[in-house]
Protein backbone atom coordinates (compact mmCIF):
# COMPACT_ATOMS: atom_id res chain seq x y z
CA UNK A 1 0.00 0.00 0.00
CA UNK A 2 1.16 3.30 -0.42
CA UNK A 3 3.11 4.87 2.41
CA UNK A 4 1.07 8.36 2.36
CA UNK A 5 -2.32 6.69 3.25
CA UNK A 6 -3.24 8.95 5.98
CA UNK A 7 -3.97 6.82 8.70
CA UNK A 8 -5.29 7.66 12.94
CA UNK A 9 -3.77 8.72 15.51
CA UNK A 10 -3.10 5.64 17.36
CA UNK A 11 -4.03 2.94 14.52
CA UNK A 12 -2.70 2.45 11.24
CA UNK A 13 -5.37 1.36 8.29
CA UNK A 14 -4.65 -2.35 7.75
CA UNK A 15 -4.44 -3.40 3.71
CA UNK A 16 -7.79 -4.61 3.11
CA UNK A 17 -8.75 -1.40 4.41
CA UNK A 18 -7.18 0.66 2.62
CA UNK A 19 -7.64 -1.36 -0.66
CA UNK A 20 -11.35 -0.97 -0.18
CA UNK A 21 -10.94 2.69 0.14
CA UNK A 22 -8.79 3.37 -2.14
CA UNK A 23 -10.53 1.01 -5.20
CA UNK A 24 -13.12 4.58 -5.10
CA UNK A 25 -11.54 8.07 -5.80
CA UNK A 26 -14.80 9.64 -4.42
CA UNK A 27 -14.25 7.30 -1.52
CA UNK A 28 -10.87 8.10 -0.77
CA UNK A 29 -11.13 11.87 -1.09
CA UNK A 30 -13.69 11.79 1.64
CA UNK A 31 -11.25 9.79 3.82
CA UNK A 32 -8.68 12.23 3.07
CA UNK A 33 -11.46 14.60 4.18
CA UNK A 34 -11.68 12.87 7.90
CA UNK A 35 -9.82 14.71 10.50
CA UNK A 36 -6.68 11.74 12.06
CA UNK A 37 -9.10 11.41 15.03
CA UNK A 38 -12.52 10.82 12.60
CA UNK A 39 -10.25 8.32 10.46
CA UNK A 40 -8.76 6.10 13.96
CA UNK A 41 -12.66 5.97 14.88
CA UNK A 42 -13.42 3.83 11.71
CA UNK A 43 -9.89 2.02 11.87
CA UNK A 44 -10.69 0.91 15.40
CA UNK A 45 -14.08 0.08 14.81
CA UNK A 46 -13.02 -2.12 11.25
CA UNK A 47 -9.84 -3.47 13.82
CA UNK A 48 -11.95 -4.86 16.73
CA UNK A 49 -14.14 -7.28 14.73
CA UNK A 50 -13.34 -10.44 15.99
CA UNK A 51 -13.63 -12.72 12.79
CA UNK A 52 -12.87 -11.72 9.15
CA UNK A 53 -16.31 -11.75 8.19
CA UNK A 54 -17.62 -9.34 10.95
CA UNK A 55 -14.40 -7.66 9.36
CA UNK A 56 -15.39 -7.10 6.00
CA UNK A 57 -18.67 -6.35 6.58
CA UNK A 58 -17.30 -3.31 8.89
CA UNK A 59 -15.13 -2.37 6.00
CA UNK A 60 -17.82 -2.52 3.33
CA UNK A 61 -20.05 -0.48 5.77
CA UNK A 62 -17.16 2.47 5.97
CA UNK A 63 -17.18 2.78 2.79
CA UNK A 64 -20.80 3.53 2.19
CA UNK A 65 -21.12 5.68 5.59
CA UNK A 66 -18.16 7.57 4.22
CA UNK A 67 -20.87 8.47 1.08
CA UNK A 68 -23.48 9.13 3.36
CA UNK A 69 -21.28 11.86 4.57
CA UNK A 70 -20.74 10.57 7.86
CA UNK A 71 -17.36 11.37 9.91
CA UNK A 72 -17.46 8.68 12.26
CA UNK A 73 -18.79 5.31 12.20
CA UNK A 74 -22.42 4.88 13.01
CA UNK A 75 -23.28 3.31 16.74
CA UNK A 76 -19.57 3.20 17.47
CA UNK A 77 -18.44 4.14 21.40
CA UNK A 78 -15.24 5.22 20.28
CA UNK A 79 -11.58 3.73 20.61
CA UNK A 80 -10.63 3.41 23.94
CA UNK A 81 -6.90 2.70 22.47
CA UNK A 82 -6.68 6.28 22.83
CA UNK A 83 -3.66 7.99 25.15
CA UNK A 84 -4.64 11.56 25.06
CA UNK A 85 -8.34 11.45 26.66
CA UNK A 86 -9.94 9.36 29.22
CA UNK A 87 -12.07 6.22 28.50
CA UNK A 88 -15.44 8.06 29.07
CA UNK A 89 -17.82 5.99 31.70
CA UNK A 90 -19.70 4.42 28.77
CA UNK A 91 -16.53 2.83 27.30
CA UNK A 92 -15.02 1.95 31.16
CA UNK A 93 -18.20 0.17 32.03
CA UNK A 94 -19.22 -1.67 28.77
CA UNK A 95 -15.85 -1.96 26.75
CA UNK A 96 -13.11 -1.80 29.54
CA UNK A 97 -14.85 -3.57 32.52
CA UNK A 98 -16.89 -5.74 30.09
CA UNK A 99 -13.98 -7.30 28.52
CA UNK A 100 -12.45 -8.09 31.98
CA UNK A 101 -15.44 -9.73 33.22
CA UNK A 102 -15.79 -11.64 30.48
CA UNK A 103 -12.75 -13.12 30.09
CA UNK A 104 -12.66 -14.10 33.82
Amino acid sequence: MTNDFPHGVVHEAGEDLQTALLASPEVYALWKGLTPLGRNEFICWVEDAKQAKTRERRIERAVEELLEGKKRPCCWVGCIHRTDKAPSRWQQAVLIDGKAKSGA
